[in-house]
């Protein structure tokens, strides 16, 4: 029960840094983001909310009711094709749609040259960011429309104010929090009831027209969402490689792997004591708690970075006075210099993704099992060493697996936080994208994308084979 507090009181941390900000208020700086800045985020992020809801909602909806319940060529291959867009990153979307579809890229300069046509609409435009956003749900700072997040940034690295990007990340906690409470209250008033007998569910075998159009339909969202995307990226890294290929490039594969191996394995054993904690300590208060600690998924990278960075600066600068007075120290970083945030950051960012799995697989386990162990003497330590965790293998896998490539994937955290001289694939990513580099870029993404590609395999054969 301690250390399941103690995970959901790191989770507080942020929160209660960015919203003490206001504490210490730069009035100039805040001023300046009241007048020209918040006016235009907020319209911004509640177009994006709006849009991106309406649009994802359209996609999943219909493309989910299509592959479940109707009959077409080509539906059980879609069932898990539709998966794949997952394992790009928005960024990596993003930066691809740019490449591909700005003034100066291959289709409009081909419907200029080849048909004279001009005047097409600008991807790096509202509804660009709610097209690419539908797409891979996400966003991304390369298409110049600034959100809370690219906001909170720009305050600590362009202003070179952390109390105002924390003030900026206090108002993006607090519309989170807005949303999530909606969300459980939703939740709990939903009811489910079987009418009548129940049977298996017959698939609508749709007539020849109709059938065409459903894969018509399927296979455009799969080419866009997917196809298009990795084969330019493909073909962007087969012009760089023979540049790019150094050993450069190997440190930031390095960095990546390493990074996320560490963070995966804390995540999987705090999410493995979060979890079997509420199995030995049933009830509210444990369920809330859970909760609780698994409410970092909610938070965007970029909050989490400055609400964790500024208790850990605040001990790190402690520590280098006491050091100072006491022994001498002449150092200018202790922790500030370490991957102590990043690492943090990774663990209340990805707990809640390490946490399904392993909570899910606790519960398939009987409470019998538990019961016939603690009869012959097995301690609760023993219990959890000597019979759940061979029983939880393939969960702890899926935790793990889920994790680490989430993590390889993480730009905010990575590129807010990271030390000097760590800089990771994802970092490589955006610093060629923000210098307009997109094939440069693409051998970076390119591996993100594979190492991506991984969860959506393993998900994919583990439902084949609970269906055999």
């Amino acid at each position: 029960m301690l250390f399941a507090l103690a995970v959901a009181a790191l989770v507080l941390v942020p929160v209660v840094v960015t919203f003490s900000s206001f504490a210490q208020v730069e009035r100039d700086i805040l001023s300046h983001l009241i007048e020209f800045a918040l006016p235009e985020l907020v319209v911004n992020t509640l177009w994006l909310v709006l849009g991106v809801g309406l649009g994802v909602s359209v996609l999943g909806v219909s493309l989910a009711w299509l592959t479940a319940m109707c009959e077409f060529p080509g539906r059980r291959m879609f069932g898990w094709a539709l998966l794949l867009p997952l394992a790009l990153p928005a960024y990596v979307t993003a930066f691809v749609a740019i490449g591909l579809l700005d003034f100066t890229g291959p289709v409009q300069t081909w419907l200029r040259d080849g048909w004279g046509i001009t005047g097409l609409p600008e991807i790096r435009s509202r509804g660009g960011v709610i097209l690419v956003m539908s797409l891979a749900l996400y966003t991304m700072a390369i298409f110049n429309y600034d959100t809370f997040t690219t906001a909170i940034y720009k305050a600590w690295y362009s202003l070179f104010s952390l109390a105002a990007a924390a003030q900026l990340a206090s108002i993006l906690i607090l519309f989170v929090l807005v949303v999530v409470v909606f969300e459980q209250r939703s939740r709990a008033q939903m009811r489910y009831s079987t009418v009548g007998r129940s049977a298996a569910q017959r698939r609508i075998k749709l007539p020849p027209a109709l059938a065409g159009l459903a894969l018509l339909y399927a296979g455009t969202v799969l080419a866009v969402a997917f196809i298009i995307p990795v084969v330019q990226l493909i073909l962007w890294t087969r012009d760089v490689m023979a540049d790019d290929l150094d050993a450069r490039y190997w440190a930031f594969a390095w960095h990546s792997v390493l990074l996320a191996g560490i963070g995966a394995l804390m995540v999987v054993a705090a999410a493995l004591l979060l979890a079997y904690a509420g199995r030995q300590r049933p009830g509210t208060a444990m369920m809330w708690t859970q909760r609780l600690a698994t409410l970092g998924y909610a938070f965007p990278g970029a909050v989490l970075a400055v609400g964790l960075f500024i208790p850990v600066a605040a001990l790190d600068n402690w520590l280098i006075d006491t050091g100072q007075t006491w022994f001498g120290f002449e150092g200018t970083e202790i922790l500030k210099g370490t991957l102590l945030i990043m690492l943090l950051a990774y663990l209340v960012r990805f707990l809640a993704v390490g946490f399904g799995p392993i909570d899910s697989g606790l519960h398939r386990i009987t409470r019998n099992v538990d019961e016939a162990a603690k009869n012959l003497g097995t301690s609760a330590a023993g219990l959890l060493a000597r019979v759940h965790l061979p029983m939880l293998r393939a969960s702890l896998l899926t935790a793990a697996t889920f994790a680490f490539v989430d993590i390889m994937k993480e730009m905010p955290i990575t590129l807010m936080t990271r030390p000097f001289g760590w800089d990771t694939l994802a970092v490589r990513v955006f610093e060629m994208t923000s210098e307009g580099e997109w094939e440069r870029a693409a051998l970076p993404a390119l591996a993100i994308v594979i190492a991506g590609i991984i969860p959506i395999i393993l998900l994919t054969w583990r439902n084949a084979r609970s269906l055999d």
